[in-house]
């Protein structure tokens, strides 16, 4: 079987960027009797090292894949006609995407399916566009895509749940694939390179501090975190407390609220407690997980909540948002508040920072949790998900 695949969200930076690169890579290490091809719009699009039943398609674009696969993300139609006819041309079985948001039309009898991560854009969109027309584009994007689609793909039963009922879709016509985290997150030794790591970034081994990793986007609920941890260090018990936030904010196509953030620390005064690192690569991130009191993640939705299983794998205590798929995914591992409610975040977190046996149990069930999300056994699904959609 042909299977066409777009890649042109590999080198994305987001969630949906490692789901892609991550999900196959391990199908590619598994299944090596199809042949796949990658659909990019650059050379640079795909730049690991792929295996040889790959082969890349390169369509020439005008719109850079990285601002095509933001969730306002634009092509022109001879854009997205480049890219369509080089699936034509290449006569595919069936075609998969990675992500919704750089969908393109696929013509000719093709089986499609087509990932849709969560519907936070359809739930909150004065959180993810900055305009109105920004919003009619993707849901037009989006609408097109789902009615497209022979089978939808999703990475939760949550995003399940919410994508049949917002779209009204048959049960039958959406799977779940979960994600994983990396073998690079894991239980690290103190060493000089973690040390390395904290004090490029103003930290120390044994001063505590709160970790967050994700977009710097409204929808991550940031600024509720920043008012949390002010009647954090107002305590004398935990006035030391910093908080690290990991994530792109210079390069990322989608909406920032870095700016409002810096105001915000700057008003509150707490330019001293909050770092913002930018994108850093997985193995300081890990240091970082291996290094924290807690991860918190405060978001109003999620689709998944990668970051979750990552800090869990590395051993690190998670207190997360009550909302979408975080329940789902951390399980017992995880404690819980309210994201509209600063004060009832800023208890949970002390409560948790003040109780080293709690944050032990919540490590060791953490471990434990995190080992039942697998790359390799969401790539065997996927491959079922390819075969029973050709038979079919």
């Amino acid at each position: 079987m042909r299977i066409g695949v777009d890649a042109c969200t590999w080198n994305n930076r987001r969630g949906f960027g490692r789901f892609t690169r991550e999900l196959l890579e391990a199908v590619l290490a598994d299944d090596k009797k199809n042949e796949y091809l990658f659909f990019v719009d650059s050379e640079s699009a795909v730049s690991d090292e792929l295996p040889a039943n790959v082969k890349t398609i390169i369509a020439h674009t005008q719109v850079s894949p990285m601002e095509a696969a933001s969730a306002s993300g634009r092509r022109s139609v001879k854009d997205l006609w480049s890219m369509s006819r080089e699936v034509l041309r290449h006569k595919i079985d069936l075609f998969f995407f990675p992500a919704v948001y750089s969908y393109f039309p696929v013509f000719n009898r093709t089986k499609i399916i087509v990932t849709v991560h969560d519907v936070i854009a359809d739930h909150h969109p004065e959180l993810v566009f900055p305009n109105s027309k920004l919003k009619m584009f993707w849901k037009l994007k989006q609408n097109i895509a789902i009615r497209q689609a022979h089978l939808i793909l999703t990475v939760s039963e949550y995003s399940k749940r919410e994508i049949i009922e917002y779209f009204k879709l048959p049960e039958s016509k959406v799977r779940v694939v979960s994600e994983a985290a990396r073998s690079v997150f894991s239980i690290l030794q103190p060493g000089s390179e973690i040390n390395q790591t904290l004090s490029r970034f103003g930290l120390e081994m044994d001063k505590e501090f709160l970790l967050y990793v994700g977009g710097i986007s409204p929808h991550k609920n940031l600024n509720a975190l920043i008012d949390a941890l002010q009647l954090i260090v107002s305590d004398a018990n935990f006035s030391s407390i910093k908080l690290v936030l990991v994530g792109d904010y210079k390069d990322d196509p989608f909406f920032s609220a870095y700016p409002s953030l810096k105001k915000q620390i700057d008003r509150l005064g707490l330019s001293d407690k909050v770092i913002f690192t930018g994108y850093i690569k997985d193995l300081e991130l890990a240091h970082l997980y291996n290094s924290t009191s807690l991860v918190v993640l405060p978001s109003f939705e999620e689709g998944f909540g990668l970051p979750a299983v990552e800090a869990m794998a590395c051993g690190a205590p998670v207190v997360a948002s009550n909302c979408g798929s975080l329940p789902e995914v951390l399980g017992k591992a995880g404690r819980f508040f309210d994201p509209t409610d600063t004060e009832n975040m800023a208890e949970i977190l002390k409560h948790v920072l003040g109780d080293h046996t709690l944050r032990k149990e919540m490590s060791q069930t953490g471990l434990a949790r995190a080992k039942e999300f697998l790359w390799n056994k969401a790539a065997k699904d996927m491959i079922v998900i390819f075969d029973e959609l050709k038979n079919n």
